[in-house]
């Protein structure tokens, strides 16, 4: 049986971590959302990676699963901002008309 890993490295959470705790991020995030970006679960997540790996814990490994699936399912909330097409237009290989506008 092969040994459990968790989905991403210890530096990654780390990286991820100094990354949200960045000014250019913070400025960032507030100008986006109106407020500064919670970066405390990149932490707890860099805790409980290094946990595992010294102790190898259930409670690590628990924690690291839930909060990955947790992020994935954040994820999926997320609509396409683009209609995606199912086939390429009729016309694709059609050369482009340089210097006139679509409608005219």
């Amino acid at each position: 049986m092969a040994l459990w890993r968790p989905p991403r490295s210890c530096a990654d959470y780390l990286s991820e971590y100094r990354h949200c705790r960045s000014l250019m991020n913070r400025l960032h995030h507030y100008y986006t959302f109106g407020r500064a970006p919670s970066c405390q679960q990149w932490k707890t997540d860099h805790y409980s990676c290094c946990e595992w790996e010294r102790h190898r814990g259930s409670e690590a490994k628990e924690a690291l699963r839930d909060s990955e699936r947790a992020r994935v399912e954040q994820q999926r909330g997320f609509v396409p901002v683009w209609e995606l097409r199912q086939t390429p237009p009729a016309d694709w290989h059609a050369p482009l008309q340089q210097g006139k506008l679509k409608g005219s």
